[in-house]
């Protein structure tokens, strides 16, 4: 698997798949490598590439224990376009993803030509945190009940019930514990209010309604502060609606993105 170095010496494990030249870059989730996208990736291919990174901590990168954050996230991101001599990319980033590319758009703004930001929040004091019931469940010390109280954040009952598995949202099983607690510092830190105007590529915001381990309350709050951003609500979708819902999720965003008109 090819990597980069990032300017910090660390090693980004980095994965190109499709022939289109349109480049889309995706970016996963908390703690999570790129198969989080497996499920949906192709959807994707025809008329573009699709790039995706293992974030530091995870997957084939380097794992130093170091702080993180969603802008470090990003500057790794930019390394690895870098690597591949992409000047401007579409981005779509889900839930800590989401986080990562409002860093990536905002402060490498020639560097994204194109924005999609799914089951994400702005962070800080603005954001609309997870309820206190939320957090318990995932805190359970039992075992499974914590991955079982995740997967129905992640998925509806039906949905569940249809499709066994393997999940590729659960978390990334090969990480160390000090990268996790790495990744969920540098999520909860995340606060992008005062960048989110600096957004100028074209933006869709995308959420469930029925999702509450990032509420989606949040959505509306990314779509009025970032300029122009359109905004789509995924009726009765949990977290995880890019992949559940991906029948109108990824229309949904390959309809955007083409019709984001080319510099």
């Amino acid at each position: 698997m090819p990597h980069t170095m990032t300017p910090d010496g660390v090693g980004i494990a980095y994965q190109v798949r499709g022939e289109g030249a349109a480049p889309l870059l995706l970016l996963a989730g908390q703690s999570n490598n790129h198969h989080w996208w497996d499920p949906v990736r192709d959807d994707f291919h025809g008329d573009r590439s699709t790039l995706t990174f293992d974030y530091r901590g995870t997957g084939a990168s380097d794992k130093p224990d170091l702080p993180c954050s969603t802008e470090l996230f990003a500057r790794d991101a930019i390394a690895v376009l870098d690597a591949l001599g992409v000047e401007r990319a579409d981005v779509y980033g889900t839930s800590m993803g989401g986080r990562v590319a409002q860093q990536l758009a905002a402060r490498h703004p020639d560097r994204v030509r194109a924005l999609v930001l799914g089951c994400t929040s702005p962070g800080g004091p603005h954001a609309v945190e997870r309820t206190d019931d939320v957090r318990r469940s995932l805190a359970q010390t039992r075992p499974g009940a914590a991955r079982q109280a995740l997967l129905e954040l992640m998925y509806t009952p039906a949905w569940l019930a249809a499709n066994p598995g393997p999940y590729r949202t659960l978390g990334d099983p090969g990480m160390p514990a000090h990268a996790r607690r790495r990744h969920l510092v540098a999520s909860n830190e995340h606060d992008a209010w005062r960048l989110l105007p600096d957004i100028v590529a074209p933006t869709l915001v995308v959420h469930g309604t029925d999702d509450l381990l990032n509420p989606a309350a949040n959505a509306p709050l990314l779509a009025d502060r970032i300029p122009g951003a359109r905004l789509h609500l995924v009726p009765g979708a949990r977290h995880a609606y890019f992949e559940e819902n991906r029948a109108v999720a990824s229309p949904l965003v390959l309809d955007f993105l083409t019709t984001v008109p080319q510099p």
